[in-house]
């Protein structure tokens, strides 16, 4: 399936900022995360570039399950706070609002 780019904001949002059920494409990791957090999201798959979904929410709202390289990984608000994303939506949906009638 083809993505394009849902979001025309030069600002990147943040992988907490997604709803259950959005996609993204991780840009990077906040410079503030350091050390063996940041090495954990590494190794968990999250590198610029990786497609990440968010799939599930605990009952409490946190933390929120994202798919990520065919893995399901748990991750707190805060630590999702700190991974900077460009939304993504299939190609074909209505981002833009409805189609001109010459374009139909």
């Amino acid at each position: 399936m083809f993505w394009e780019i849902k979001n025309a904001d030069p600002a990147p949002s943040t992988l907490a900022s997604l709803r259950l059920g959005d996609e993204a494409i991780v840009l990077r990791i906040a410079k503030a995360c350091s050390g063996p957090p940041r090495r954990r999201l590494l190794d968990l798959g999250l590198t610029p570039g990786a497609r990440i979904r968010a799939e599930l929410r605990s009952p409490g709202g946190d933390p929120t399950g994202y798919r990520v390289r065919g893995a399901v990984v748990a991750l707190r608000r805060e630590q999702a706070a700190q991974i900077l994303v460009e939304p993504v939506a299939p190609v074909g949906t209505d981002t833009a609002g409805p189609l001109s009638e010459e374009c139909q």
